[in-house]
C-alpha cells in the first residue's frame, strides 16, 4: 500500500469551501424562513388588534345601553334627577374603585422592578 501518492477523493480546501457554501445556504435559509414567520405573525398581529378593537367598540356601545336602560327602568321609580344620580353615582364608584387597584398594582410593580419588594404576587 502505497499511502504517499494522491488519493482519490476531494481536497480539504475544497471540502471545507463546500462547507462554508452549505452554511451560507443553511444561513440563507434560516433567515428567510424567520422573516416569513415574522410577517405572517404580523400579519395576524394586525388582524387581533382590529378584532380587538371592534370588540372594545361593541362593548362600549353595550355598556352605554345598559347606562341608558338603567336611567329609563330608574326614572320611573326615583324621577329622572333620581335616577342620573344613582348611575352616577354607581358608575364614579366603580371607577374609583378601578383606579384604585390599578394603581396599587402599579406601586406594587413599580417595588418588584425596583427590587423593594421579593412578593410579586
Amino acid at each position: 500500500m502505497n499511502t504517499d501518492g494522491p488519493t482519490d477523493g476531494p481536497s480539504l480546501a475544497t471540502l471545507v469551501r463546500a462547507l462554508i457554501e452549505d452554511a451560507r445556504t443553511l444561513i440563507e435559509a434560516e433567515t428567510g424562513f424567520w422573516r416569513a414567520l415574522l410577517a405572517l405573525a404580523l400579519k395576524r398581529a394586525r388582524a387581533l388588534a382590529l378584532t380587538a378593537v371592534f370588540a372594545l367598540f361593541l362593548a362600549f356601545f353595550t355598556l352605554m345601553a345598559v347606562v341608558v336602560g338603567l336611567l329609563l327602568a330608574l326614572s320611573s321609580l326615583v324621577g329622572a334627577w333620581g335616577a342620573l344620580g344613582l348611575v352616577a353615582g354607581t358608575l364614579g364608584l366603580l371607577t374609583a374603585l378601578t383606579v384604585r387597584a390599578v394603581i396599587g398594582r402599579a406601586r406594587r410593580l413599580s417595588r418588584m422592578l425596583t427590587g423593594a419588594v421579593k412578593d410579586a404576587r
